[in-house]
């Protein structure tokens, strides 16, 4: 989300009168009291990051003394929070989540669920449950529904054909965070597209470089161990009409057409499918399409009061303070790319959710890429790359989580039997280091 640089000519003086960590401090009261909370808690989902943000925010108006009137302060917090990138990032999340709600009613995941375990050879069943794994990853964008649909289906075939029930529950999460970073629907790519001011597409083909060779990699490695398998798992029957909201996502995006009309077009085709196969009827699809709106509740008032806080922290001198601390001993492109990707790893360690650390540093990455002249689709690609890496790691992350429950195990024994948030890893760092892809960089 792009910080707003007009109307400053008020701006400047309060900037040079607030110390920089005081200017900063919002963000560690919110990481405080989000960790605090959690700590206490016992859980890392128990605390709602919406009021962590609450707290901050209203933290932030209160030590903003240099403008006088309360509602001077919170048009200040609403310049933040209705910037055009901030809003975009809305209205695609609202029509994610109302697409994401109707593709499931049509039973668009089960089809695609069964239609791939249809073609997966015994021998192939490792690598062949990665690239499922991938495959609905990318088209639903979203890695928890990638777990939540393929891990029971996992774990059932681990109790059938004595696999590692460990081993396969990690092939499904690696190829979940596989498609939740290339997706053209995930959160992720939204805040970090949005965040950069570049187009979905161009961040796609950026990430694909890195990506892919990961993926090629692990799949590899799951073909090799998977030789001595002899086991074909069962699969249901497959309703065709189920495959068509995820491949027509999947194919407009790549053709270019705007992400908002994808989407419309998505949950309109969803809304002719269910009436078709019986599905629901027109309200149920309205009552589907609110629900999938309703789910995204949380994530865009989180979207509205970061973009409040960190406005105050910019008008503040903030985002200035920490720019020119961070970039002080920056030489070149490789050490900015390095601070991007630290800042975001950290973040996310913090927060546990991959979507809140882009939306935290994209402002403060964006004016990194600006003042050494990153490239913005790089950029956004080392956002969503090293979130996904981290995400994918972490034991109290959101995914881990889920996947442990279903499949009974602790996420530490999963984490353990993981290869491809690692092998993405060491290849996004080998692309800042190297800089590649070269066109990009």
């Amino acid at each position: 989300m792009a910080i707003h640089t007009e109307k400053t000519e008020h701006r400047a003086p309060s900037a040079r009168k607030m110390n920089g960590w005081l200017a900063l401090s919002p963000l560690f009261v919110f990481l405080v009291v989000y960790l605090a909370g959690s700590l206490v808690a016992h859980d890392f989902y128990k605390v709602p990051v919406a009021a962590a943000f609450i707290i901050a925010s209203a933290y932030a108006l209160l030590i903003t003394r240099s403008v006088p009137g309360t509602n001077d302060k919170i048009s200040i917090f609403s310049e933040g929070a209705g910037n055009k990138n901030v809003l975009l990032m809305i209205w695609i999340f609202v029509l994610a989540g109302a697409f994401a709600a109707t593709a499931k009613e049509v039973g668009a995941i089960e089809a695609t669920v069964n239609a791939a375990l249809h073609i997966l050879p015994g021998k192939l069943i490792y690598a062949g449950l990665f690239l499922v794994a991938c495959f609905i990853s990318m088209a639903i964008g979203t890695s928890v529904g990638t777990i939540v649909a393929l891990v029971p289906i996992a774990t059932g075939i681990a109790a059938e054909t004595g696999m590692s029930t460990a081993f396969v529950t990690g092939i499904v999460v690696g190829g979940a965070f596989f498609g939740d970073n290339l997706s053209f629907i995930s959160d992720t790519t939204v805040a970090a597209t949005s965040s950069q001011g570049c187009s979905m597409r161009d961040k796609f083909r950026v990430n694909l470089w890195i990506a892919a060779p990961a993926a090629i990699i692990v799949t590899v490695i799951y073909v090799v161990q998977g030789l001595q398998v002899e086991a074909v798992p069962a699969a249901g029957s497959v309703s065709w009409w189920g495959l068509i909201p995820y491949l027509l996502v999947i194919g407009l995006a790549l053709a270019g057409v705007n992400v908002v009309t994808v989407l419309a077009l998505g949950i309109g085709v969803n809304g002719v499918i269910g009436w078709v196969t019986g599905a629901f009827d027109f309200v149920g699809w309205m009552a589907s399409i609110g629900s999938g709106i309703g789910s995204m509740g949380e994530l865009i008032i989180v979207s509205l009061l970061s973009g409040g806080m960190l406005e105050i922290i910019r008008y503040n001198g903030g985002l200035q303070f920490i720019i020119d601390g961070l970039t002080r001993r920056i030489t070149g492109p490789r050490a900015a790319s390095l601070s991007i990707a630290g800042l975001v790893s950290l973040v996310n360690l913090c927060t546990a959710n991959n979507t809140i650390a882009i939306i935290t540093v994209g402002p403060l990455a964006r004016h990194i890429t600006e003042r050494f002249g990153l490239d913005p689709r790089k950029t956004a690609s080392i956002l969503d790359t090293f979130s996904c890496l981290v995400q994918g790691i972490l034991p109290y992350g959101a995914q881990m989580l889920m996947a442990s429950g279903l499949a009974g195990i602790s996420a530490l024994s999963i984490i353990a039997r993981l290869y491809y948030p690692f092998v993405l890893g060491s290849v996004a760092l080998l692309s800042i280091l190297l800089r590649f892809p070269r066109k990009y960089s």
